[in-house]
């Protein structure tokens, strides 16, 4: 209990470890997935006090209030509504014990130190991590681009451009399935995970 209680007060007990994807049937945050939904984990870095489990579909963040309690806290970041940024590296010095990865989901601000001997595979997340932030920005410039469009066409219905109910009706459908499809956000960001993650 003592090492448990010492080791919080040094900062020691929150340096993570990337677990191997072998275990992560093993972990709190499994509990969490939607495997209804085709959920599944690509990435997990894993301290005493938390686990941070990247899926296709969000950020689940197992968070323990200390090392030495049980209780916790289960947040989740869907990558669809939720924007990835800041993302960053720092790399240890000569004498330090570990590696930060950081990041902003929104407002939320992620520091998760990992020992750096994990510095290699640190670095697939967050090539992935960059990525989905691009992709996400993508989806938010298209969905930005449908509103102007919108009030244009609905601008000409007004001044009757289109005759008759027919081609009215017509390009409405057209409009409603374009709509949908560029403002459409990505939901399932496996093939970014697939891409950079080399487990």
């Amino acid at each position: 209990m003592f090492k448990r209680i010492a080791s919080e007060a040094l900062g020691l007990s929150d340096i993570g470890v990337i677990v191997p994807p072998s275990a992560y049937a093993q972990v709190d945050a499994d509990d969490y997935l939607f495997h209804e939904e085709g959920e599944k984990i690509y990435f997990l870095i894993k301290s005493k006090k938390d686990e941070y489990c990247f899926t296709n579909l969000a950020l689940i963040h197992v968070d323990g209030e200390s090392a030495v309690s049980s209780k916790r806290s289960i947040k989740r970041y869907e990558f669809a509504s939720h924007r990835v940024s800041n993302v960053l590296i720092e790399t240890a010095g000569t004498v330090d014990r570990d590696v930060e990865l950081k990041f902003r989901i929104e407002d939320v601000v992620f520091s998760i130190d990992v020992r750096k001997d994990f510095l290699e595979a640190l670095k697939d997340i967050y090539k992935a991590l960059i990525a989905i932030g691009r992709q996400q920005e993508r989806d938010y410039v298209a969905l930005s681009n449908v509103q102007p469009c919108l009030s244009a066409v609905a601008a000409a219905f007004k001044i009757n451009a289109l005759n008759g109910e027919d081609a009215l009706a017509r390009q409405f459908r057209l409009l409603l399935d374009a709509t949908r499809e560029v403002s459409h956000p990505t939901r399932d960001f496996s093939a970014f995970f697939e891409r950079f993650i080399h487990a």
